[in-house]
């Protein structure tokens, strides 16, 4: 009960990036990789899951480790089952150097990845392999944040990271707990988190009874040829138009 999230979870992430993944690419064959991590099995389960229930075959299960560099002997498994589409749950740091060495084994499949990889770093560690990637995030991109909070924190800090604004939020939403109770102590101001309706630099927030945000938003990424990730769909929302 003192547990609150201003993103959405990675039962509502792994089923948007599925969702896109078996509209966008079509797939009839897919494979999944995770790296061992209660977050990267975890998402890769739910993707898993939603593509069985859309009756797209997944044909290979395969498990690494996210300290991993040498992706080699399970992508040659990966191969043989020449897959549509392949997931990897985990990090950048891995699923960057696992798409490079995919494209030069020549696998084809398209590549999809959670938030973890879902970074400008892709671009950086799997070089020209990693244009026209799938990612997803859970909430909605920096740059869809309020244009106060934009201004602000660019004149401070410069670039904003992935999920700057929602940190700020979260913020937000503590002290209008505080305001609230008109206590900064955690056992008189906690219970209000469940009452807490403002809109911040991520929209309106307020929290259900388990403590998820309300109509928590997912974004799904493709990357582009200039080595950015940009977006092409929001689940929650009406799709987003950066330009």
């Amino acid at each position: 009960k003192s547990v609150f999230r201003v993103v959405g979870r990675d039962d509502q992430q792994g089923p948007a990036i599925a969702s896109y993944l078996a509209a966008a690419a079509k797939p009839k064959v897919a494979a999944i990789v995770d790296d061992a991590t209660a977050y990267g099995e975890g998402l890769a389960n739910e993707v898993e899951k939603f593509l069985k229930g859309k009756k797209i075959a997944v044909v290979g299960r395969e498990r690494t480790t996210d300290k991993e560099t040498d992706f080699k002997a399970i992508l040659t498994k990966i191969k043989a089952k020449n897959p549509d589409v392949v997931f990897h749950g985990g990090m950048d740091a891995t699923g960057g150097p696992m798409l490079k060495q995919a494209r030069e084994l020549g696998i084809k499949s398209a590549f999809s990845f959670g938030d973890g990889a879902c970074t400008n770093e892709m671009a950086k560690l799997a070089g020209a392999a990693a244009e026209g990637l799938i990612c997803s995030q859970a909430g909605l991109p920096a740059e869809a944040a309020s244009k106060d909070f934009q201004d602000a924190f660019n004149a401070k800090y410069g670039e904003i990271k992935q999920y700057a604004p929602y940190f700020y939020d979260a913020t937000l939403a503590v002290i209008e707990a505080m305001k609230k109770a008109n206590s900064v102590d955690p056992a008189k101001f906690t219970p209000e988190m469940y009452n807490v309706s403002f809109t911040g630099a991520t929209g309106k927030v307020e929290f259900d009874a388990k403590g998820d945000r309300k109509d928590a938003e997912i974004t799904i990424f493709r990357m582009g040829k200039d080595g950015k990730i940009a977006p092409a769909e929001s689940h929650g929302v009406k799709l987003i138009s950066m330009g």
